[in-house]
């Protein structure tokens, strides 16, 4: 049951602090305004993801039975995984988008997660498949699973958004590069675990 929640915690936590769209609007909002916006904008999360989560998690439960669909969407999601973990790991530095403020940055941030594909790849090949195996354990697990991962995705972008407004130069530095660095290798362990379930449920092993 435990390691539902530390997939979650680890998943989440490399999600909240990799680079993407989501998180330059965390940092856009929090230099232009302050940090209070940045927070908002985290806080998106829950509003942009919770129609994702539901029909994903919809979609791919109805293939549960079918060990042959749940067998590609695992080397698929592997395949996706393995990725970001190369995004994480080959990453040189950060650029920050330029992004227009807005008053409701809460709304911005829901509309910049829910128009990125980021999300949708996510919660198909991973987020989903790991919610489904979590709760054939137990309802317990799977909701450690979600909760471990959202409170690390909004808790690294919180963190990141105060520390911005601390220190300008935070994204920039090398201990920020280093931790996205680590979190990619630990991404490329997850790969080989989707990669096993996967041989699993070809009845390859």
């Amino acid at each position: 049951m435990i390691e539902f929640l530390v997939s979650g915690i680890i998943l989440g936590s490399v999600a909240g602090i990799s680079p993407g769209p989501l998180l330059a609007l965390v940092i856009s909002e929090t230099i232009k305004v302050n940090y209070k916006q940045g927070i908002k904008v985290a806080f998106s999360v829950f509003l942009s993801d919770l129609p994702i989560v539901g029909a994903t998690i919809f979609i791919v439960s109805k293939f549960s039975e079918y060990n042959l669909i749940l067998g590609i969407i695992s080397f698929l999601g592997s395949v996706f995984i393995a990725f970001l973990a190369y995004e994480n790991i080959s990453i040189k530095s950060f650029n920050l988008q330029k992004v227009e403020v807005q008053k409701n940055a809460l709304v911005k941030g829901a509309l910049t997660n829910l128009f990125s594909p980021h999300p949708y790849l996510f919660w198909i090949l991973v987020g989903a498949p790991t919610f489904i195996k979590a709760s054939q354990h137990s309802w317990v697990a799977a909701f450690l699973f979600i909760l471990g991962f959202y409170v690390f995705i909004v808790g690294t972008k919180v963190i990141i958004a105060v520390l911005s407004e601390k220190s300008k130069s935070f994204i920039s530095s090398k201990s920020y590069l280093l931790i996205i660095k680590i979190l990619g290798y630990i991404l490329l362990l997850f790969s080989l675990i989707l990669i096993y379930d996967g041989l699993q449920f070809f009845g390859i092993i």
